[in-house]
């Protein structure tokens, strides 16, 4: 951890994954965009306000740790990058008709080397945009090379997914390298739990992507959000103690919405790293309480130590109605300032 996060955020600090709810008129520009009403200049505008709105929000929920919403990521969290990158071709989509579900995404086909445009993916401009428009501390993230790898085909170009995950895990650490060069100190990586691979895999991907990145590194891994369903089997026990290997400064993990599940992993093998405990179900509609959420940190504390927790929601809310967002992330922040004012009684009478 930076030496600076005990001097700058409080015990058990309030920290956001990465997405927030978007208000309609961002889902209302789209779709003029799309018509061709809106140009390239009006589009921009548009994402300065909603990091605006994004950035006001946080802040006014009492986050201690903040990103910018990740609003610029037009479509789902990769998709819009797939338009942007050399060297990959959409594939038909097989099923278009009926509920929506994972097998109706765009999938690509490998048909050169990847190559992101010359001025990178855009998360250097995005990051930018936020640290001058907060006094937060800030927190910048980025998909992993599995996320970005999960729906390409590697063609003949690439041997199989895992090399089309390395050739991504140089496009992420150039991409981690303009962060760092623009003063982010938090940076986090997102990834899947995807199953069929393992832990150690994982971990050497991550590597990878991270190497020679010296400051505070995050590891999310999810399970899968989009429209608020999973796309993989919700457990983190075939990743542990394998899934440690990577050289994360903290773990953030998904535990609310699977009814605090699994905290024995963490107590068995996490204890002594830092972790980013899931207390916030983004899936769920029902409305979180400060003590609801008290209630998951204790449970939380039980297995990692308050010096080594920050708390989280379980994922992203950017497929979240922004209300639903807002009244969570306040729930989150109080619920977090109970838990700190008890710890600070508890040592005050010790």
């Amino acid at each position: 951890m930076l030496e600076c996060d005990a001097m700058t955020l409080p015990l058990i600090p309030a920290a956001v994954v990465g997405s927030h709810g978007k208000p309609g008129w961002w889902f209302a520009a789209v779709r003029a965009y799309e018509r061709g009403e809106f140009g390239p200049g009006d589009m921009d505008e548009m994402f300065d306000d909603a990091a605006d709105t994004a950035i006001r929000d946080m802040e006014r929920a009492g986050i201690d740790v903040i990103t910018d919403g990740e609003v610029r990521r037009l479509d789902g969290y990769v998709d819009s990058y797939y338009a942007i990158i050399k060297g990959i071709e959409p594939l038909p989509v097989r099923r278009k008709a009926g509920p929506w579900g994972y097998d109706q995404q765009t999938r690509y086909e490998a048909v050169g080397r990847i190559e992101p445009p010359p001025e990178g993916l855009g998360i250097v401009k995005e990051f930018e945009y936020l640290k001058t428009h907060t006094t937060k501390r800030t927190k910048a993230t980025c998909a992993g090379p599995l996320t970005f790898g999960s729906r390409i085909h590697p063609g003949k170009l690439y041997t199989g997914v895992v090399a089309v995950a390395e050739r991504f895990a140089e496009v992420i650490n150039e991409e981690l390298r303009g962060l760092v060069k623009a003063g982010a100190e938090w940076l986090q990586i997102d990834e899947p739990a995807r199953g069929n691979v393992s832990g150690e895999e994982m971990a050497r991907l991550f590597n990878m992507a991270t190497a020679g990145i010296k400051v505070k590194l995050g590891y999310h891994i999810c399970f899968g959000n989009r429209f608020g369903r999973s796309r993989f089997q919700r457990t983190y026990e075939p990743y542990f103690p394998g899934i440690l290997k990577a050289r994360a400064d903290q773990f953030v993990l998904e535990f609310t919405s699977r009814e605090m599940s699994e905290l024995d992993l963490w107590e068995k093998y996490g204890r002594g790293r830092e972790l980013g405990a899931g207390v916030v179900d983004v899936k769920g509609f029902a409305q979180d309480t400060a003590e609801d959420v008290a209630g998951r940190i204790r449970k939380v504390l039980q297995v990692c130590q308050a010096e080594q927790l920050t708390v989280n929601p379980d994922c992203g809310f950017g497929w979240s109605p922004r209300y639903m967002c807002n009244q969570k992330l306040t729930a989150l922040a109080a619920g977090a300032a109970l838990v700190r004012a008890e710890l600070s009684g508890q040592r005050r009478r010790g």
